[in-house]
């Protein structure tokens, strides 16, 4: 298997974010990328860099009125009077059913779900390697290798079709799924980050083509709040293409694999002839977001489960922020998921 990866996607690196009304460290910061590639080498990937997609592949899920305003804001907002470093909206519509907005702030509320996804002078092109990672990875599954793991960063899955939002600017696991969609009827995405990847639940939620599955924290109280919950299972020809298995704060191990136990029977059941697996690290025990409690071995195991689909697999990043053993646990997952993904 191949690890994808560009240089310019360590050119975004944004310094706060709000939490809990406090100013912190934002935890989405380049030397992540130092973590998990080691853990891929360590795993035996051999490193490659992936080709320019232009905006095409990103146009297929998000709409040109968001990509615009992604490409253009940063140098618009330096142009406002004492304006901050980074782009940080500072008013949300509480509709969006109305005329669009001029004002570089009015857009920025508008386009901007939260205060985690700050634009500096470096995020567009950041985020347009990191899709181009994706789309690579789905493209060498598409050429026929069996497997390719996408080293997206910044990541993607809280993005919705025009807006950003939970450090992520573009969906890269949504892009990834797309073109796979130029080969495969069906196909799955399973998302294992400790968030609910809501972004991508919004962005296929009408669709029957490919089925979005999420294991994550209970939302009820953690981020992102809104979505993530059981009872969200698609809308009009999506309804029953949705599935959110969401668990308990603090659960460990045995709940995690259970829970993805009955998530793979429902992508059994979807008989899917590829997948994208959006890989989040932050349900570690030890994460800096605390919100779950797997171990590295855990990781293991869960690639095992979906190694044993036994179906083409882009493996998109997701999160899982800096602590001792981040590598260990991409290393461990990688692992694992080669034991049983034989084609």
């Amino acid at each position: 298997m191949k690890v994808i990866y560009h240089d310019e996607q360590a050119r975004h690196y944004p310094r706060h974010f709000l939490s809990s009304g406090g100013q912190q460290r934002n935890p989405e910061v380049p030397e992540r990328i130092e973590r998990l590639l080691a853990g891929a080498r360590a795993a035996g990937l051999q490193q490659i860099a992936p080709k320019d997609y232009g905006l095409g592949p990103a146009a297929a899920v998000h709409t040109p009125e968001y990509l615009q305003f992604l490409a253009n804001i940063y140098t618009r907002w330096q142009r406002i009077p004492d304006a901050s470093a980074e782009v940080v909206p500072n008013i949300h519509p509480e509709r969006r059913d109305f005329a669009y907005p001029a004002s570089a702030v009015g857009q920025a509320g508008y386009h901007m779900a939260d205060t985690s996804c700050p634009i500096s002078a470096e995020t567009w092109t950041s985020a347009l390697w990191s899709a181009n990672t994706a789309v690579h990875a789905a493209e060498l599954v598409l050429a026929g290798e069996a497997a390719a793991y996408g080293l997206s960063r910044p990541p993607g899955h809280h993005a919705t079709a025009d807006l950003a939002g939970g450090f992520c600017y573009l969906n890269n696991s949504g892009i990834a799924a797309q073109h796979l969609r130029r080969a495969h009827d069906r196909v799955a995405i399973i998302d294992v980050d400790l968030h609910h990847g809501n972004g991508t639940q919004s962005m296929f939620y009408r669709r029957a083509d490919i089925l979005t599955v999420s294991l994550h924290a209970d939302p009820v109280r953690f981020y992102p709040f809104f979505w993530g919950h059981a009872n969200e299972r698609g809308e009009g020809e999506g309804l029953g293409y949705n599935f959110n298995l969401p668990l308990p704060r603090g659960s460990k191990d045995d709940a995690f694999l259970s829970a993805l136990d009955a998530a793979l029977l429902r992508v059994r059941a979807f008989a899917p002839t590829a997948i994208v697996v959006a890989l989040g690290l932050d349900a570690f025990e030890g994460d800096p977001f605390g919100g779950l409690g797997v171990s590295t071995d855990g990781f293991a195991r869960i690639g095992e489960k979906l190694g044993d689909l036994k179906l083409p697999t882009a493996i998109i990043q997701e999160g899982g922020y800096l602590c001792d053993a981040l590598s260990d646990n991409l290393t461990s997952f990688l692992t694992g998921f080669g034991t049983t993904h034989t084609i």
